[in-house]
């Protein structure tokens, strides 16, 4: 893997908190105004005619190739599956807008975000408040282990990992498992999840769940109605194990590869956070369309005002993004087998890598 950590202006982030005492901020990163705020404003406006054109390429193809697949069923279902990888795809970019929209990027207007990441997220079959809170947090713990748990893929140390008892080793090993979590991972996180209430959000989350699991309801029973249950099932299924699936696995690699940032308290930096923490995720053009820039993800954690179609050109001609974490596809499809985070070699290992490590440690300290 292409590993390049960034030197120097990561540990610029003055408003939030500095942990090693060789980076200490310079005087000119006190200032209460991140370092990176000015050059990237000019990217963080969002363009009315480009939003339409990447909602049109978005939505519009998503819902034709839904009808496709409606129609293709009398016809041939292997036919029918075919289309359902494309629909995926398209659902996939249709759920980075809806991103953006809860990061208030992707239209000037906050009540048109808003309204738009609502009606998306019955495509999706997110909640627009409940996801933009849980998301928001994510984006504000990212790489600190004192706040693990929260829009995040759940993650422990070595040294919590072996704590644990056997059935709570055996039940973290199991979630971690590709089967489990790109196998039910997608119905779970997409259909399951969502449509619970959670009892501690605010008053106005809870509403916001319950209105949509209401008006979702009346959707997938209003299209059961009209093409019947079975048909809806073989089109819908399939679409959303393939999308979920993507989904999951972009944002395991996003922030789960082998040199990856982690940082306890007071030694966590949200810049360093954003840029060593977040991986470059380098992916075909095709591929690059599909997931709407999001492999762009260390700009995006700097800048999350940043519309998906800006975060190239952001990257391109900003010289504090050209040395970061980067993944190729094969790369990333690796980054699976990495499950626990150890503290002393400050890396993501896996289970196998760990259970070497600690034989290799016992060797040492019985010969001395």
């Amino acid at each position: 893997m292409q590993m390049r950590v960034l030197e120097g202006s990561a540990g610029a982030d003055a408003p939030v908190r500095q942990g090693n005492p060789a980076r200490q901020p310079t005087p000119a990163a006190m200032s209460e105004r991140p370092f990176w705020r000015d050059a990237l404003a000019p990217y963080a406006r969002p363009d009315l005619g480009r939003s339409t054109i990447n909602l049109a390429t978005s939505v519009v193809p998503y819902v034709v190739l839904f009808v496709l697949m409606y129609v293709t069923l009398s016809v041939s279902y292997l036919l029918t599956l075919a289309l359902a990888i494309l629909a995926a795809g398209f659902l996939v970019r249709t759920f980075i807008v809806f991103h953006d929209c809860t990061h208030g990027s992707f239209l000037r207007s906050k009540r048109a975000n808003a309204w738009l990441g609502t009606a998306l997220g019955l495509l999706v079959f997110a909640t627009f408040g409940c996801w933009r809170h849980k998301h928001a947090v994510h984006h504000a713990t990212a790489g600190d282990l004192d706040r693990r748990g929260v829009g995040d893929v759940a993650t422990i140390t070595v040294a919590e990992y072996r704590a644990r008892s056997w059935h709570g080793r055996l039940g973290y090993r199991l979630f971690r498992h590709p089967l489990v979590m790109f196998g039910i991972g997608p119905i779970f996180t997409l259909v399951v999840q969502p449509r619970v209430v959670p009892r501690s959000a605010r008053p106005r989350i809870q509403r916001s769940v319950m209105a949509t699991n209401c008006a979702l309801i009346a959707l997938v029973g209003a299209l059961c109605w009209l093409i019947g249950w079975r048909d809806y099932v073989l089109i819908q299924l399939p679409t959303l194990m393939l999308a979920g699936a993507v989904g999951i696995w972009l944002f395991y690699v996003q922030h789960q590869f082998e040199d990856v940032y982690w940082e306890s308290g007071e030694h966590w930096s949200y810049a360093d956070a954003a840029l060593r923490g977040s991986s470059y995720l380098k992916l075909p053009r095709v591929l690059q369309f599909f997931t709407g820039n999001i492999g762009f993800h260390h700009v995006h954690h700097l800048s999350a005002r940043i519309p998906n179609y800006n975060l190239q050109r952001a990257h391109d001609e900003n010289p504090m993004f050209h040395n970061v974490p980067t993944l190729s596809l094969v790369e990333g499809l690796r980054a699976v087998r990495l499950k626990l985070y150890d503290e002393q070699r400050r890396q993501m290992v896996s289970f196998a890598q760990a259970r070497e490590h600690a034989g290799a440690a016992s060797v040492t300290l019985s010969t001395h």
